[in-house]
C-alpha cells in the first residue's frame, strides 16, 4: 500500500489537506467520500507502509505513546520547533518499539513530511483519531494544543482499559485456583479411595457414586473433551468472522440483561470521547463521525452510527438520527441535544464520555463484588461436597462390609 497526499473540501466549504493509505488513487477517493469530504486532488508519495512497520499495541506501548505525545505537546508549547521537539522526545522514550517508531517519524519530518502523515505511516501505533487531530492542529497552526487534547483523550481511554483489566485479574486468578483445586480432588484424591470401595460400589451413597463417576469420566475422557472444546472454540471463532453472523452475535449480546448495558455504555463512552476530541480539535463533524465510528467494535452499534453519519452528510442534525436509531440510551441523546442547542457539542460529548466512564467503572466494581464471593462459595461447596461424599462412604464402611 502507498501513502497518498490529498486536498479535499469539507461540507463547510474549507479545504483540508492530509494523507491516507490506500491501494490506489481511486481507493483513497472512496475513503475521502466515506469521510464526508469532496476530493480535489490525490497524489502518491514516495513513502510506502512496509509490513514490518506495524506495531502490536499493548498496555506498555500505549502508555509510552501517551507519554511521548504529552511531552511533545509541552515542548511545542515551550517554543521548540517540531524537528527539535521530536529529537528530544525520541531521546526520552524508553520502550524500544515506540522509540524506533518515533525515530522513523522524526526522519520523515526531517524529509519535510507533516506529523499527521508520519503518524499515518506508523501503522498500529496510533488510533485513527490521532492523525486527524494532528492534521487539524497543523491546519490552524495550533499543533501543541491539539497534541495536548490528543494525549488527554488517549490517557483517559487507557486508564479505563487498565481499570477493567485490573478489576478482572482477581476473579480470573480465583477461577484458576478453584478449577485447579477441583481437578486435583477428582484426578488425585478421589482415585485413592476407588480400591477401598471397589467391592461395594452398588451399596455406596448416591453422592459418592456421582463423585467416583465424575473422577473416572474425567480421567478417561478429559483430554478428548478438552480437544473437543478447543475444536468447538476454533470453529466458532471462524464462524464469527462472517459479517452476517458477527452482526447477529453483536446484536444478541446487547440484549443480555447485565452485559448488554455495560457494553453499550463502554462503546458510547469511547465513541463520545473520540468524537468530542475531534470536534473540539476543529475536525468537521461528518469527517469526525467517520473516524469516531472506527472506535466502535460492536457491529450493530457501528451500523447505527454509519446511518447517522449518512444523515449528517446530507445536512441533518446529530441527536435526532441517533434517537431514531434506538442504539443509544436517552441520557446520551439528552447530552447531544443540549450540545447542539448550545453550540457546545464537543465539550458535551467529552462530558458524556466522563459520565459513562464512571458508570462503567461502578458497574464493573459491583459485578466483581458479587462475582468474587460467588466463586468462593461455589468452590467451597464443590470441595465440601466431594469430601463429604467420601467421608460418608468411609463412615458407613462397616455397614457396607457386613452387607457384602
Amino acid at each position: 500500500m502507498a501513502i497518498y497526499r490529498y486536498r479535499a473540501a469539507t461540507p463547510s466549504g474549507s479545504v483540508r489537506t492530509g494523507a491516507l493509505e490506500g491501494t490506489s488513487a481511486e481507493d483513497v477517493v472512496a475513503q475521502l467520500r466515506r469521510l464526508g469530504l469532496l476530493p480535489i486532488e490525490t497524489t502518491a508519495t514516495t513513502g510506502t507502509v512496509r509490513p514490518d512497520a506495524t506495531i502490536r499495541a499493548n498496555g506498555q506501548t500505549r502508555q509510552a505513546v501517551v507519554n511521548a505525545i504529552g511531552e511533545l505537546a509541552v515542548l511545542l508549547d515551550a517554543g521548540l520547533t517540531l524537528d527539535r521537539a521530536m529529537a528530544v522526545c525520541v531521546d526520552n522514550i524508553e520502550t524500544k518499539s515506540v522509540k524506533g517508531a518515533f525515530a522513523r517519524m522524526h526522519d520523515r519530518i526531517k524529509e519535510g513530511a507533516p506529523l499527521s502523515l508520519a503518524m499515518t505511516e506508523s501503522r498500529g501505533l496510533f488510533p485513527p483519531m490521532a492523525p486527524a487531530m494532528c492534521e487539524a492542529g497543523e491546519a490552524d497552526g495550533r499543533l501543541g494544543p491539539a497534541l495536548t487534547r490528543l494525549a488527554e483523550s488517549l490517557d483517559r481511554a487507557e486508564a479505563l482499559r487498565q481499570t477493567v483489566i485490573s478489576s478482572l485479574i482477581y476473579p480470573a486468578i480465583l477461577m484458576l485456583v478453584a478449577t485447579s483445586v477441583i481437578l486435583l480432588m477428582l484426578l488425585v484424591v478421589v482415585p485413592q479411595f476407588e480400591t477401598l470401595f471397589s467391592g461395594a460400589k452398588g451399596k455406596l451413597p448416591m453422592a459418592t457414586r456421582v463423585v467416583l463417576g465424575a473422577s473416572e469420566g474425567l480421567r478417561a475422557y478429559g483430554l478428548i473433551g478438552l480437544g473437543g472444546l478447543i475444536a468447538v472454540g476454533f470453529v466458532l471463532s471462524q464462524w464469527l468472522r462472517r459479517p452476517s453472523v458477527r452482526l447477529a452475535f453483536d446484536t444478541g449480546v446487547l440484549t443480555m440483561p447485565l452485559l448488554g448495558p455495560l457494553i453499550v455504555n463502554a462503546e458510547i463512552a469511547g465513541f463520545s470521547r473520540t468524537l468530542g476530541s475531534l470536534v473540539v480539535g476543529g475536525v468537521a463533524l461528518p469527517t469526525a463521525l467517520g473516524i469516531a465510528a472506527r472506535s466502535v467494535s460492536n457491529g450493530h452499534m457501528a451500523a447505527a452510527i454509519a446511518k447517522v453519519a449518512a444523515g449528517v452528510k446530507q445536512g441533518g442534525g446529530l441527536s435526532g438520527p441517533m434517537a431514531q436509531s434506538g442504539a443509544f440510551p436517552p441520557m446520551a441523546i439528552s447530552f447531544l441535544r443540549t450540545g447542539e442547542e448550545t453550540a457546545q457539542l464537543g465539550p458535551m460529548l467529552l462530558r458524556l464520555a466522563d459520565v459513562l466512564d464512571r458508570t462503567v467503572r461502578s458497574t464493573i466494581d459491583r459485578s466483581i463484588g458479587i462475582l468474587t464471593p460467588t466463586i468462593t462459595v461455589l468452590m467451597g461447596a464443590i470441595v465440601a461436597g466431594v469430601i463429604g461424599s467420601i467421608m460418608t462412604a468411609i463412615l458407613g464402611f462397616n455397614d457396607l462390609a457386613l452387607a457384602t
